[in-house]
């Protein structure tokens, strides 16, 4: 894992995993991600905003094998919910719990709610030795959707309604959805500053 041009992603999550490979792969980046680092030990993400939980990440994996390392910790943040689920997004009701019954019981509390604004936000954290943390912070405004729509994607997403292209994040391809998410946009930024350091 010595060539300049491989990433390790600091996750788990094949969703996440997958979106960065359909980024950085066309780019000539080979992307790995924990589950090919068999003995890396769980990460406590203790942070309190996203892009603490993302140096926190990339700075294990780095700390650990001495090579350039990118995390990304995102969510979504309800504006009638106070920002939550927030930094808690994946672990919010428990992380076994599967995506399509904490979509169901978000609608559900949302009935009757008029305000249903909500973003997606994104962190993108690089590591590298002896170097300080690099972050790269975006997001995407949305709305919450009235029912789940849509097979594309992972998570939240069949639930978040992008009124510009009147359907929501599950219902679009991959380009769509990488053209305008708040880990597009945060990758972007980031290839842009990969161009001149690494």
């Amino acid at each position: 894992m010595s060539e300049s041009k491989t990433i390790v992603v600091a996750s788990t999550n094949e969703g996440k995993i997958r979106e960065f490979r359909q980024m950085l792969e066309p780019r000539g980046y080979t992307v790995k991600s924990l589950a090919d680092l068999s003995d890396m030990p769980e990460i406590e993400e203790n942070g309190t905003t996203f892009a603490e939980n993302a140096v926190i990440k990339a700075e294990a994996v780095t700390s650990r094998y001495g090579i350039m390392a990118v995390s990304d910790d995102s969510g979504l943040e309800i504006d009638a919910f106070n920002k939550e689920p927030g930094v808690h997004s994946a672990r919010w009701l428990g992380h076994d719990t599967p995506y399509s019954e904490k979509n169901r019981i978000i609608l559900e509390k949302m009935k009757g709610i008029e305000n249903r604004t909500c973003r997606y936000v994104c962190a993108i954290a690089i590591t590298r030795p002896d170097e300080e943390p690099v972050v790269f912070e975006d997001t995407v405004e949305c709305t919450i959707a009235y029912e789940p729509s849509g097979e594309n994607g992972f998570g939240y997403d069949p639930i978040i309604f992008y009124p510009p292209y009147g359907k929501t994040m599950a219902d679009m391809d991959k380009d769509e959805k990488n053209g305008i998410s708040h880990r597009g946009k945060a990758v972007r930024a980031m290839e842009e500053w990969l161009k001149n350091h690494a």
